[in-house]
């Protein structure tokens, strides 16, 4: 009972532990979710800032470059409107009236000498400035090579627009440039009479570029200049194919003023930022990789990311090996504890480590091999106690019999009734020989039924009301059962239940088989008992023997539970007949279907009527 006791309390302590893993993995995403959750945000803070000031730092840095470029036109545009009040050039358009082939050389040679010093203080921004004459049909130029008046030119070109091309074919002498044509028609600027001065500024892509690299340079961009249907100009260390595709992408939107956006290009996300040169009605875009930017971010990120897997990984292998090494050795010794608890003594463990649980299981392999060695010793002094209870029992229900057969003979001999003493000297002789037997303490059950019947042949004799009934299945018959099992019970039927009537004193023994277990059955058609009484009556077998208990249905029910177990027992109802049953009954066992060689079969076993 302690053993028991002290199991129940270790299972309860243990059970609390028995999900050690699950509880150790639990703190360890207790501890590591809150973790990741607070960097993640944390992390997605800082990118977010990042981002916003990354957007806001490239909007800044292109309007800058826009705004250069936009003080470099107007200062070509500013220049330009100077230059056309010029009195040279004013005289350069005159009627044509030379004072002499001197002072006409000498006017143009001012002319381009202004137009030189012009181009020469904006050297970091060439331009090339030419004078045409609608008057005189001449133009002047600051370039190398001799300006050629073309009227049409001047008509297709003179918008007072910025133009990208002038509408001659492009070669590497004649390369893509940017045209502005100023003619001061009485302030309609762009529609010729006939007798304008024009003077026109242009400048090479060249300019731009030198500043897109310029750009460049200090920042982490890829700028370009940009314009639906133009030629794009990038810098000169662009990636073509990917400006090509982004080309793509923005000939599609609507760029307005200024435009922000994230795009994704071969897999990577760039950031992708306009803003319109007013001037020249173009857009300069730049193109930023995220993924270079944010990289050192990502990879931080990542890396603690991977850290935290890498601790948490190492957490679960701590808590797997405390699994292995711990809480599993503790479940075996105590699945261990339990099966000794209900018996089974020869379990044994075994260890694959050595550490302090190897020992813990050779000292439960000790204590185990011990206790059973210990209750085969006890169950070995319970059998030779049973053995002499059995025979003590035996004992002393011979004698009570035997009392009542002299009884019976001395009565029969006082009323000279020499048959009766003659039957029951037979019957006791017969008793006798089968009491001497005392080197088996156990009988068939066809036995038993012999000595029953000349038992109920002599009461007969003494009662001629008694007749009986006795219907036992032969497999039955064949059963070992204690010697004198049936004939207490069956005494108790004929004094109790048919001497206590003036009935027909009707007796019958039957048997048959209930599942695992042999009833066998005695019913008489006596007064019987109440159902309190026989309620009763079943409890007082299962308690010790007391005064008012029949000392041989006790005696009876302590050798059938000595013999067949626990589950056997003596039961009492009410009979079909009238007066009282009992029920023997006893469990099915390898032990008890053994059959007897000094079976007596065909002699009153079965369905036997005697009237």
């Amino acid at each position: 009972m302690q053993l028991g006791r002290g199991i129940g309390m270790l299972r309860r302590k243990v059970g609390s532990k028995m999900s050690l893993f699950a509880k150790i993995n639990g703190l360890l995403i207790i501890l590591f979710v809150p973790v990741i959750l607070f960097f993640t945000y944390s992390n997605g803070v800082s990118s977010n800032v990042i981002n916003k000031e990354l957007k806001a730092s490239n909007i800044r840095q292109l309007s800058f470059l826009s705004s250069q470029i936009e003080s470099r036109v107007n200062q070509t545009m500013d220049f330009v409107l100077t230059f056309s009040n010029d009195p040279n050039v004013r005289k350069f358009n005159g009627l044509n009236v030379w004072d002499d082939l001197y002072d006409r050389m000498q006017t143009r040679y001012v002319i381009q000498e202004k137009m030189a010093q012009q181009s020469g203080v904006m050297n970091i921004w060439p331009v090339q400035f030419t004078v045409y004459s609608q008057q005189n049909k001449e133009a002047i130029s600051n370039t190398t090579s001799m300006a050629i008046y073309d009227e049409n030119y001047l008509k297709r070109n003179a918008t007072g627009k910025w133009l990208y091309g002038d509408g001659e074919a492009v070669t590497p002498e004649h390369p893509q440039a940017f045209h502005w044509l100023y003619a001061d028609s009485f302030g309609q600027q762009g529609a010729l009479t006939g007798s304008n001065l024009v003077v026109q500024a242009s400048f090479y892509h060249l300019n731009i570029q030198n500043m897109l690299d310029t750009y460049k340079a200090g920042g982490q961009g890829d700028p370009m200049f940009y314009r639906k249907g133009e030629v794009l100009i990038l810098n000169r260390s662009a990636n073509e194919e990917l400006a090509n595709k982004l080309v793509l992408l923005l000939d599609e939107k609507d760029l307005g003023e200024t435009m922000q956006e994230v795009i994704k290009l071969e897999n990577r996300r760039y950031l992708v930022s306009s803003v319109k040169s007013v001037p020249l009605n173009w857009h300069l875009v730049d193109i930023v990789p995220l993924d270079r930017i944010l990289g050192p971010i990502s990879f931080s990120r990542n890396f603690f990311y991977a850290a935290m897997a890498l601790l948490f990984v190492v957490g679960i292998s701590a808590s797997v090996l405390l699994y292995r090494n711990v809480q599993r050795p503790i479940r075996k010794l105590i699945l261990g504890l339990q099966s000794v608890q209900r018996g089974d003594f020869s379990v044994r463990m075994n260890s694959n480590v050595n550490n302090e649980f190897a020992f813990l299981f050779y000292r439960f392999n000790d204590m185990s091999n011990q206790i059973e060695t210990l209750i085969e010793n006890v169950l070995n002094e319970q059998l030779q106690a049973r053995e002499a209870t059995l025979k003590q029992l035996q004992a002393q229900i011979n004698p009570h019999f035997l009392y009542n057969c002299i009884g019976y003979m001395i009565n029969m001999a006082q009323m000279k009734d020499e048959e009766a003493v003659v039957s029951m000297g037979h019957n006791l002789s017969a008793y006798y020989r089968y009491m001497t037997r005392l080197e088996r303490p156990t009988a068939s059950l066809s036995e038993e039924v012999q000595l029953i019947v000349n038992y109920l042949d002599i009461q007969k004799l003494r009662n001629g009301r008694i007749h009986y009934h006795i219907e036992i299945p032969d497999d039955m018959l064949k059963q070992q059962v204690p010697r004198l099992m049936l004939q207490p019970i069956v005494e108790n039927a004929v004094i109790h239940g048919v001497g206590k009537t003036y009935s027909s004193g009707e007796i019958r023994i039957s048997g048959e088989m209930d599942g695992d277990f042999w009833r066998l059955c005695v019913d008489d058609d006596g007064p019987g008992m109440t159902e309190e009484r026989l309620d009763m009556l079943s409890r007082k077998m299962r308690q010790p023997l007391q005064d008012d208990t029949g000392y041989g249905f006790w005696n009876t029910n302590q050798r059938i539970l000595h013999q067949f177990g626990g589950k056997s027992q003596l039961y009492f109802k009410k009979s079909e007949l009238g007066g009282l049953r009992t029920e023997i009954v006893w469990e099915l066992t390898s032990s008890n279907s053994q059959t007897t060689p000094n079976t007596q079969e065909g002699e009153h076993t079965h369905a036997n009527d005697h009237r």
